[in-house]
């Protein structure tokens, strides 16, 4: 019986502190292969963007990086994750899609090493932002490439946008500014 309290005990831990943690708690890989821990964002916004270099809304890179160079700083970021999850629109390497972006659009913000943002294989980070009971704020799908998530400067999801909503939108641009 004791043994029973005990592992019902640990059991109800793991699982508070999972729905407790934060954006800040996860740890991700850039596209140049180093660990990259979240919680240096602190203090800034964050639009969280899974890309493909092979979709039909692969130029919102550009739009992403006029926005980057016009807002991102101190209080905003843009983190791009590439990921393979939608008809294989992303099937490069790291290195073929950091060199995709750069020649291409000249992507100077933060890119990570491309994940699986949703199925069996989702990344713990994508896990977080798409499920209500762990992030607070509500379940979502990740419906397609350039699906944004709007973190605030508290590392809470404030907004999920829909892919076909460009980076430059008015909704996005208040919020960055506001």
């Amino acid at each position: 019986m004791k043994l029973i309290l005990t592992t019902l005990f640990l059991a109800i831990i793991c699982f508070t502190s999972d729905a407790q943690k934060s954006f800040y708690d996860f740890e991700v890989t850039t596209i140049e292969g180093e660990a990259f821990d979240l919680s240096e964002l602190k203090g800034k916004k964050v639009m969280v963007v899974n890309v493909a270099s092979k979709c039909g809304l692969t130029p919102q890179y550009e739009q992403l990086q006029k926005v980057y160079e016009l807002y991102g700083g101190d209080g905003f970021t843009i983190i791009g994750f590439p990921a393979n999850n939608f008809m294989k629109q992303e099937p490069g390497t790291d290195e073929e899609i950091a060199t995709f972006c750069e020649k291409n659009y000249g992507v100077t913000f933060l890119m990570m090493s491309k994940i699986s943002v949703k199925g069996d294989d989702i990344h713990p980070l994508y896990k977080w932002l798409t499920t209500g009971s762990l992030n607070n704020f509500e379940d979502s799908k990740v419906k397609w490439n350039f699906q944004k998530y709007l973190i605030n400067e508290k590392g809470e999801i404030v907004k999920v946008i829909s892919p076909k909503t460009k980076p430059d939108d008015k909704e996005i641009i208040d919020w960055i500014t506001s």
